[in-house]
């Protein structure tokens, strides 16, 4: 409908924007990554100049990333299983909802929308810190279940569980997965529905053969936008669990970060960490141009 110039031109000051500040802060983050310590305040020196850099930091994180070595592989891979599972969750979770939202509900679309969106409106901390009220060994939790009869005692939900890390991250992210999946299902050409059935297919085969292909775009965006930031954090583990044996990589940059003599440490980690997260995002982008030149044909 429009000039590809046009739409160009539209979409420019946009990405300069964006790649501006993401480029600015990602040389800022490599510029302490290879910078060095100074000697009497402790705090990191960047080094701006390419020409001076070095990579010691760099290499000191990727001998510790290494297989089967070193505390941060460890973490690595809980991060890894944690993810793992808590995706899989927001999938089970989120899909059934965001298809009720965009392909079942009628005359209370509008109030499960509102109840949707109302997550947003609450802060991620505050959402949380809720928790934390709710698990404590006086909380409602352990009060429901003592009074059904399923516990007998107080039970410590907050002492380092890795199934309340798990559950917390799918409480946490799940709408955000659920948004992206939404926009998808709700532009779902019912036809095809329409279609299926008349040829005789059962409901399950036209899900699983139609509606569940056709949504693949909304599960890799809705995956991308909870898995990226799941990676990253380290609020929730320390808040629900606060115990070495759970903690995330996101928890042990900020552990860096927050050593005074560490920081360079924490900005190479982060370093190695956006690069292995850009390899995360790159099937999703290839998949993701590949569906548009397909729909532009």
């Amino acid at each position: 409908m429009y000039p590809r110039r046009q739409l160009a031109a539209l979409g420019l000051p946009g990405t300069i924007w964006v790649a501006l500040f993401v480029a600015t802060a990602l040389y800022a983050l490599i510029a302490i990554a290879v910078g060095g310590i100074d000697p009497i305040l402790l705090s990191p020196v960047p080094t701006w100049n390419p020409l001076h850099w070095s990579f010691g930091n760099l290499q000191s994180v990727a001998t510790a990333l290494k297989p089967f070595s070193g505390t941060d592989w460890t973490v690595f891979q809980r991060t890894a299983i944690y993810i793992a599972i808590a995706m899989a969750g927001c999938v089970l979770i989120g899909y059934p909802v965001a298809y009720f939202v965009a392909l079942r509900a009628r005359r209370t679309k509008g109030l499960v929308l509102a109840l949707f969106v109302a997550p947003f409106l609450v802060s991620y901390m505050l959402r949380m810190l809720a928790w934390v009220g709710l698990l404590s060994p006086d909380g409602w939790i352990n009060a429901i279940l003592m009074d059904l009869g399923l516990m007998k005692t107080q039970y410590n939900w907050l002492s380092g569980r890795a199934f309340v890390v798990v559950i917390a991250l799918i409480y946490g992210w799940v709408p955000y997965f659920i948004l992206p999946l939404y926009a998808v299902l709700a532009r779902f050409d019912q036809r095809y529905l329409e279609a299926s059935k008349d040829l005789g297919a059962p409901p399950w085969q036209t899900f699983l053969r139609v509606t569940l292909p056709l949504s693949k775009q909304g599960i890799y965006a809705g995956m991308v936008v909870v898995a990226l930031p799941m990676f990253g954090d380290f609020f929730t583990q320390q808040l629900v669990a606060g115990t070495a044996t759970t903690a995330m990589v996101g928890t042990l940059i900020n552990t860096y970060a927050q050593s005074q003599t560490d920081q360079t440490l924490a900005a190479a980690s982060a370093g190695w960490w956006v690069a292995f997260l850009a390899l995360l995002l790159a099937p999703y982008l290839r998949s993701s141009g590949r569906a548009t030149e397909e729909m532009a044909g």
